[in-house]
């Protein structure tokens, strides 16, 4: 019997965990949460990456068709990224659709935006609208 699978492993790391790769400059935040949650505040480095995962739409939320082809023009396959939300839900699923599409270095951050905010760690507020294609 063979107890492979083929639904890749997602790391979750927690936000410590997150902020110290992060400090130590090796690794890149990739918020998949709205440009509108992203504004309101956000994990505090330079480099951090918006990519929507899905996007609020009348009928609720929906599955931005383009995350992986807009990652993938931002970042390489190899690059070591850090992937949050704002509770740890899309960012799990939008951690699965990089690992499918073969990157390499990808972790989860559990608890996401929410749970950084509670264990205090640095935050950032953007005052004007991204661009980003659709």
């Amino acid at each position: 019997m063979c107890s492979c699978s083929s639904e890749p492993e997602i790391i979750t790391i927690d936000v410590h965990k997150a902020n110290l790769l992060l400090r130590k400059g090796e690794h890149r935040f990739l918020d998949v949460r709205t440009t509108e949650e992203f504004m309101e505040g956000h994990v505090d480095f330079d480099d951090a990456l918006n990519i929507p995962y899905m996007f609020n739409a009348p009928q609720g939320r929906v599955r931005n068709n383009k995350f992986l082809e807009q990652v993938l023009s931002l970042c390489n396959k190899d690059d070591q990224l850090i992937v949050g939300c704002q509770a740890g839900v899309r960012s799990a699923y939008a951690t699965n659709v990089l690992l499918k599409a073969g990157f390499k270095h990808v972790y989860n951050m559990g608890g996401g935006y929410l749970a950084w905010v509670e264990n205090d760690l640095p935050v950032a507020m953007l005052t004007s609208t991204p661009k980003l294609e659709l």
